[in-house]
């Protein structure tokens, strides 16, 4: 089965494992993810933070790596994509006022193509009022945006992820393994393993 073609909105201070691990897993299993960013072109850069958990009331942040984009954004077609990936991070909260990027976010949710979105990715699915009815886990602090939105907030373990429909969604990055395991499903990418023969 070929690769999905997958599109990636990103922002300067989006989180950084966020962008990172899906869009370097998703490359591996053999999908194209183009990753954008409103007002960049192919080959500029975003600057990302580092959420961590340290004991403190709320996350720590500090400054991440630069991620270099490989598509303009002013050149999206969301119809030629499969599937849709929000990272979260301090970007979602500005990214939401774009028309653009609500544009784009609405018609991934009115063809029910595959949705992944995390931590406060949500934000922007808020922003876009495609939430009403739909179950979607975001972080914490981002329950009252789902709620307002007519979504239900999926209380779950900040490792864990949750499908509803064509929607895959999780707390925070702790939860990728589950989160990116889900959203292969959604995809409907499989991944086999075959045990080595052992030496005689």
């Amino acid at each position: 089965m070929s690769g999905k073609r997958i599109l990636m909105i990103v922002g300067d201070f989006g989180e950084d494992y966020e962008i990172m691990v899906p869009f370097q897993a998703l490359l591996a299993v053999g999908h194209t993810v183009h990753a954008v960013c409103p007002d960049k072109t192919a080959g500029d850069s975003i600057a990302t933070s580092i959420h961590d958990f340290e004991g403190q009331q709320t996350y720590s942040e500090k400054r991440g790596h630069n991620f270099a984009l490989n598509a303009t954004f002013a050149e999206v077609d969301p119809a030629r994509y499969d599937a849709l990936v929000i990272p979260g991070g301090r970007a979602p909260e500005y990214l939401r006022l774009n028309a653009k990027v609500v544009e784009i976010v609405q018609h991934f949710f009115a063809q029910a193509k595959p949705v992944a979105a995390i931590c406060h990715g949500p934000q922007i699915l808020a922003g876009a009022g495609v939430l009403k009815g739909r179950t979607c886990a975001a972080y914490p602090a981002c329950k009252p945006e789902v709620e307002l939105a007519g979504g239900v907030y999926a209380d779950i373990p900040i490792d864990g992820a949750v499908t509803d429909g064509n929607l895959v969604s999780a707390p925070a990055w702790p939860a990728h393994p589950a989160w990116i395991a889900q959203f292969l499903k959604v995809l409907g990418t499989s991944i086999s393993h075959s045990e080595l023969s052992k030496a005689a």
